[in-house]
């Protein structure tokens, strides 16, 4: 039977869901940081900096996944899968659009230095909605 280990992919959605998003953003901003380190000669670590923030939702996804993992019964299958999809949807749109805003911080800092502090500033807004979904699901889950 084709859906004979269903509980399985609410966990496996939310995990790869914010792998798919974490990779997508942290490229984003890859991209931008090699290009703004090819016309600044220094303060190239602060570039990699942002361009590594999508990744914590992969971090996300990871521990979400081992607590509905954990939280599976017969009676609450579709439950988790749920949880895991609305999550691991949640995680992937945020890792997307914290790279976009790293992306443009990349380029702020790298023609106003000074402005690195507060360039994490909207990174850290979009990373918010991450760590309410995380929240939401391990309540949900338990």
């Amino acid at each position: 039977m084709i859906f004979e280990n269903f509980q399985n992919f609410g966990p496996a959605l939310c995990l790869g869901l914010a792998a798919i998003g974490s990779s997508i953003g942290c490229g984003l901003a890859g991209m931008t940081s090699h290009g703004a380190m090819a016309k600044v000669e220094e303060g190239h670590a602060k570039f990699v900096a942002l361009s590594a923030m999508p990744a914590s939702q992969s971090i996300y996804g990871f521990a979400l996944m081992i607590i509905l993992q954990g939280a599976l019964k017969a009676e609450n299958d579709f439950a988790i899968f749920g949880i895991g999809l609305a999550c691991g949807l949640a995680f992937m749109v945020s890792a997307i659009f914290q790279g976009k805003a790293c992306s443009s911080a990349i380029l702020a800092v790298s023609k106003k230095p000074s402005v690195f502090g507060m360039s994490f500033a909207a990174p850290g807004i979009v990373e918010s909605f991450a760590l309410f979904a995380l929240v939401g699901g391990i309540m949900m889950a338990s």
